[in-house]
């Protein structure tokens, strides 16, 4: 199957359209972090969300984007102007972040860095859309809501486009994707700890392959 040509500059919805999941990935091993982006990679999935909730988060970064030129490397867990600048010098192309702040709108700007901030809340989303931001994640999506919260938003905040992530999983994953404001899912699935520390790479081709495929509306 041909891979797409990604935007260029990249953008928030170039993204979330890309597939319908991007994997949330946490890594403890920088020798991981190349096979497991392959995997990804052959099963159809190309943004890697790499989280930065371990002290080996931006070296994983900064091998993926080096040896992996097929992967669009990103950063997860942004939580301030610094994590962005970080994360763009080691080569994320696109940051995503569990709430939003002014600042860290900003310094995205600043840096030229896509963002997908979190959102729990209808004020956050207004607060997002003041700094020009209609690319939302939704999180945590199952405790805030789910998919009925989704619906409600809708009517509101119909041209806003949502990633939910938080307790999205195989068996509700569908479920979020048929909602017309919902462009993609966030999800932890594709990338289980234990084929990671056991260097199960072809699990984990085949769960991004499943995911590649999941219909969207």
């Amino acid at each position: 199957m041909a891979v797409k040509p990604l935007a260029t500059p990249l953008n928030a919805i170039a993204v979330m359209r890309d597939a319908p999941v991007i994997p949330v990935i946490v890594l403890n091993d920088v020798a991981h972090a190349v096979p497991l982006a392959r995997a990804l990679v052959a099963g159809g999935i190309r943004m890697l969300e790499v989280t930065l909730r371990t002290p080996q988060a931006l070296a994983c970064i900064e091998a993926i984007a080096r040896e992996v030129p097929e992967a669009v490397a990103g950063a997860g867990t942004l939580r301030s102007a610094a994590d962005a600048r970080a994360a763009v010098n080691a080569g994320a192309r696109f940051g995503v972040s569990p709430g939003y702040t002014a600042a860290l709108g900003q310094a995205c700007r600043d840096l030229a860095l896509p963002l997908l901030p979190g959102v729990a809340t209808g004020s956050e989303i207004m607060a997002a859309m003041e700094d020009g931001l209609t690319e939302l994640k939704f999180f945590p999506a199952m405790q805030a809501g789910g998919p009925a919260m989704l619906k409600a938003w809708h009517g509101p905040f119909g041209d806003i486009r949502f990633c939910p992530t938080g307790g999205v999983s195989p068996s509700n994953a569908a479920e979020f994707l048929a909602l017309p404001n919902v462009a993609c899912v966030g999800g932890s699935w594709l990338t289980p700890a234990d084929a990671v520390a056991q260097g199960d790479w072809a699990r984990i081709e085949a769960l991004a392959r499943e995911a590649s495929q999941l219909p969207r509306a």
